[in-house]
């Protein structure tokens, strides 16, 4: 496995770890509202969430999120590492979206106006496969 990320996947490494950071750091800084709300969206997907309370949900969510994005920005950390977790946390964030009905066009997979945010994320996997596809099928 290489340790140092490829020159030419720093770019995305960047944008997308900038990203992510950013959105955990928001997390853990929200109210108990945001929290109840996104642990609300969260449990009605994935029913095991309930038993968790909202506080502690929105901590380790957004904890998860900035490990994630701290991993693709540091570039000492392998891509084929960092693309995993990227691509762990994007499939359950995908998941969310495709649980819940709300967030897209009836009978379709196209987002409806309150899943434009959430459908976004299927970005988050693409790169995350990719950053795995690439390290792991090189030889």
């Amino acid at each position: 496995m290489r340790i140092l990320a490829r020159p030419h996947q720093l770019p995305v490494r960047l944008a997308t770890g900038a990203y992510v950071l950013n959105a955990g750091l928001s997390m853990a800084a929200g109210d108990e509202g945001s929290a109840a709300a996104v642990h609300g969206m969260a449990a009605n997907a994935y029913p095991f969430l309930k038993k968790m309370s909202p506080r502690t949900f929105v901590w380790l969510l957004s904890k998860t999120e900035i490990a994630v994005g701290a991993a693709l920005l540091v570039p000492v950390v392998p891509s084929l590492v960092a693309g995993a977790a990227l691509t762990a946390f994007a499939g359950g964030l995908v998941g969310l979206y495709l649980r819940t009905p709300s967030l897209r066009q009836e009978g379709s997979l196209r987002p409806s106006q309150e899943g434009i945010g959430v459908a976004k994320d299927v970005w988050l996997l693409g790169i995350g496969t990719s950053l795995v596809a690439e390290e792991l099928c090189r030889p």
